[in-house]
């Protein structure tokens, strides 16, 4: 059973979702907004989106239905919403090691998931920023929409239940671990081509070769090959 709550305008998906799992008894709670005032990303990071542009989604799942590493339930939801742009644009959407979505060498979606006890059970909180139908993004050099990135005009509100549909379908068909990283790897971004990195505020080129079932990504460098966890190493791109 899943519920879908929709919010006119809301600070964080991913922190007002509690509200909504108090009184619930679903396996799939979602709570979306197209208008998210303080959007937050990975390690603290803020996610930034124009109102009426973009999709705050957050989806609430009770760890117990999945016998997968954190590491591992990070990757295969990307590869979810990785598959469902790639079906919906047509295009080769990568993904962005360890869960940024990229389309056409630009941000299109940040993904934060959590882990929050709410109501004594034990919760997966989904969260995702999708850019749709915003143009201007500032001094984000980096960053783009299904708009900029393919031409195309989407309904937000058919978007949203069109995705929720899709990953949670997905959601309830886990495929083996080694599945997991196969399809991770074959969608990484940049993955065996030379790319420029910052390490230790040096910049040097190297080539990604692969993530692994926990959670580093292997990068040949200049010196040899050497693994990463998020944020110990930047790619410029």
């Amino acid at each position: 059973m899943s519920q879908l709550f929709y919010l006119k305008e809301c600070s964080s998906t991913n922190d007002e979702i509690s509200k909504f799992l108090l009184y619930e008894n679903s396996d799939f709670v979602t709570l979306y907004t197209f208008n998210q005032t303080k959007g937050r990303g990975q390690y603290g990071n803020t996610w930034s989106s124009t109102a009426e542009k973009n999709l705050a989604y957050t989806l609430a799942v009770k760890t117990e239905h999945f016998m997968l590493s954190d590491f591992m339930f990070n990757y295969y939801t990307a590869i979810v919403i990785r598959d469902y742009l790639a079906n919906l644009t047509e295009n080769d959407v990568k993904i962005k090691w360890p869960n940024d979505i990229i389309l056409k060498n630009k941000k299109i979606v940040g993904i934060l998931i959590e882990k929050k006890k709410i109501n004594q059970n034990n919760y997966f909180i989904i969260g995702a920023g999708f850019n749709i139908l915003q143009e201007d993004f500032d001094e984000i050099s980096n960053a783009g929409s299904l708009l900029t990135q393919t031409g195309r005009h989407f309904d937000l509100e058919e978007f949203t239940l069109n995705l929720n549909d899709f990953l949670i379908k997905r959601l309830q068909n886990i495929p083996s671990e080694e599945e997991i990283m196969r399809l991770f790897n074959a969608h990484l971004f940049r993955k065996d081509e030379i790319s420029v990195f910052e390490l230790d505020k040096t910049r040097q080129n190297g080539i990604i070769r692969y993530a692994d079932e926990k959670g580093e990504l292997w990068i040949e460098l200049e010196d040899g090959i050497c693994s990463f966890y998020h944020k110990e190493i930047k790619l410029f791109y």
